[in-house]
């Protein structure tokens, strides 16, 4: 009978949930809108039944267990903790929750950054690489720190939160209370941010002046810079300069052999990563120059959030055994 891992990605506006096999192949998808759940308790059941639905689909597999991939999720205690970007605020105990609907099964829950990293050591390039680090570049920044093989939790479970150290003293506000974090200038949300003050301040034309600012998406901004418009470049640039900045510490702290960039701004490929590796040679250290890969994700986009979180039941299970 097949072995089967269910992979759950929680974000801020959809849920998504796959049932993966070993190796990584996807038996079945589907997903939830989280924002449509106001209450943690719904939430959970509706997943559960999602869940109970798409077994009797499949049929015939053995499943082994199911992993969670979540804003501040703490492998330590099960909970998510004090998530900005989710609709439930506070400590919420997910695993207990969850493991209420499948008492027979183990229930694991991550940080959905670390998940990010264990899809990669497990299904993507840097497959049995001991030292790397992912970097989500998404709604706000996420990361995930492999360290000699393991995923770095610190002594807490709440280790690795590159997108909350501050890059400019008295910056922009952050959605965690503080001013000047990495997240506020190298997300996509920092990235539209940019985009809309850039804007108004420059007075050359520029195809980005033709959309009207309540629509303009990340997206935009790379089509303006395949065209060379010189506001779009500005805009990559800048924040190409802030991300350069903070990669240059984290490498004196880790040294990492790969980077991995992943998330929405990360699609936008050379725009980002040709600036990215210029100024990351000016503000690295000299001993660490040359040494560290800047690389995009090779994972399928539709299924990458999920693999990691199958891939984290793979590994905890493995642990125990």
């Amino acid at each position: 009978m097949n072995k089967v891992a269910v992979g759950i990605d929680i974000g801020g506006t959809n849920t998504f949930i796959g049932f993966l096999d070993e190796n990584g192949k996807v038996l079945s998808k589907s997903h939830l809108i989280t924002q449509e759940y106001r209450l943690i308790s719904d939430f959970i059941s509706a997943l559960s039944f999602n869940i109970k639905d798409q077994i009797k689909l499949l049929g015939q597999v053995n499943i082994e267990g199911i992993g969670i991939g979540a804003p501040n999720g703490n492998i330590l205690n099960g909970c998510i903790e004090n998530a900005p970007n989710i609709p439930w605020k506070g400590r919420l105990p997910l695993v207990k929750l969850f493991s209420s609907f499948f008492p027979d099964l183990p229930v694991f829950l991550t940080n959905d950054a670390n998940a990010a990293a264990l899809g990669e050591m497990s299904f993507g390039k840097v497959k049995g690489l001991k030292d790397f680090v992912v970097v989500t570049l998404g709604t706000g920044v996420g990361s995930g720190f492999v360290v000699n093989g393991e995923i770095m939790y610190g002594h807490d479970g709440l280790a690795g939160e590159l997108g909350h150290t501050i890059i400019e003293e008295n910056g922009r506000l952050c959605g965690c209370g503080r001013k000047g974090c990495m997240e506020t200038y190298t997300s996509a949300t920092g990235f539209l941010k940019t985009t809309k003050e850039y804007l108004k301040s420059f007075a050359g034309k520029s195809l980005l002046k033709q959309i009207p600012v309540t629509d303009l998406m990340a997206e935009d901004v790379s089509i303006a810079a395949e065209n060379q418009d010189e506001l779009a470049l500005s805009i990559f640039d800048f924040t190409a300069k802030k991300l350069a900045f903070s990669l240059a510490n984290l490498i004196a702290i880790t040294s990492p052999k790969e980077i991995i960039l992943y998330g929405g701004l990360a699609n936008a490929g050379d725009h980002l990563i040709r600036p990215t590796l210029s100024y990351l040679d000016d503000y690295t250290l000299n001993v660490f120059k040359g040494k560290v890969k800047i690389n995009t994700s090779t994972l399928n986009n539709n299924h990458a959030a999920i693999l990691g979180a199958s891939a984290l039941v793979w590994q905890e299970l493995k642990k125990k055994n």
